[in-house]
């Protein structure tokens, strides 16, 4: 190790990455992070506008990026998706699979369409999104796949259990990915969040949001910027010898 070697672990330059939910919250904060890194950024939300503000704020921190309206239920759209990435930048090299649906509903009363709904975005959008992306990976030097999964994968999750189930699968997906795709040189890993200042938690009432940042060992809810450097080195050159794990960035709930 030197100088120059370690400059390079987290540098992305020249590389593109196809981020999902990437115009706010934890997906902005990591666009954001990837850009200052050098990479060119594709951002997939639902809402144009949003895309489009997203693409904005990453062109005035110098990276090369574009918003694509996509909704990750629809497996043909992610096609679309992949197909602009690379008619934009020439290739994709990382996949970060952060968009989520966070519908809940009690086990007595929950619905089969809103299981349907839940499990399109939170479970078959990134494996067929990675499907779809999956012969530019194969081609790229520096491939790796980040999902998003949840602390709430591997607690008690009353009323929030068919989320918690989704992120469960994507984690269980991410495994086989990682073991399946070795071979074709791509790195797949997933991150599980604890409770995070995003619009997804801020929607709860005080008092839950309360007992959330209690529920961790430090005391607080996580910035989604405390996000960025896990996804950095999972991405990244320095996580070069990494595959197949979750890294829990929850400030000690679980461990709790």
């Amino acid at each position: 190790m030197d100088k120059d070697s370690y400059q390079k672990l987290f540098d992305l330059s020249g590389r593109t990455a196809i981020i999902t939910g990437g115009t706010r919250g934890i997906g902005l904060a990591i666009a954001e992070g990837f850009a200052c890194a050098g990479a060119n950024i594709v951002v997939a939300s639902r809402k144009p506008e949003a895309c489009e503000r997203a693409a904005a704020r990453l062109r005035e921190l110098g990276a090369q990026a574009i918003g694509v309206p996509v909704h990750l239920g629809e497996v043909d759209a992610l096609r679309g998706l992949v197909e602009t990435a690379v008619e934009a930048f020439g290739g994709i090299d990382i996949v970060v699979n952060n968009a989520a649906n966070a519908l809940a509903q009690p086990l007595d009363s929950m619905e089969p369409g809103a299981v349907e709904k839940s499990f399109g975005v939170n479970v078959q959008g990134p494996l067929f999104l990675v499907q779809a992306a999956l012969p530019h990976l194969r081609a790229s030097k520096h491939a790796a796949v980040l999902n998003f999964g949840s602390v709430a994968a591997m607690q008690f999750a009353p009323a929030l259990s068919m989320y918690a189930a989704g992120k469960a699968a994507l984690l269980s997906f991410t495994r086989s990915m990682a073991a399946e795709f070795a071979a074709d040189g791509i790195r797949v890993n997933a991150m599980a969040p604890g409770a995070v200042d995003t619009d997804m938690v801020r929607k709860n009432p005080p008092e839950f949001i309360e007992a959330m940042a209690g529920a961790a060992l430090l005391g607080r809810i996580a910035r989604p910027d405390e996000m960025v450097g896990t996804a950095l080195l999972l991405c990244s050159d320095a996580g070069s010898f990494i595959t197949g794990q979750t890294f829990l960035v929850d400030g000690g709930t679980v461990a709790r």
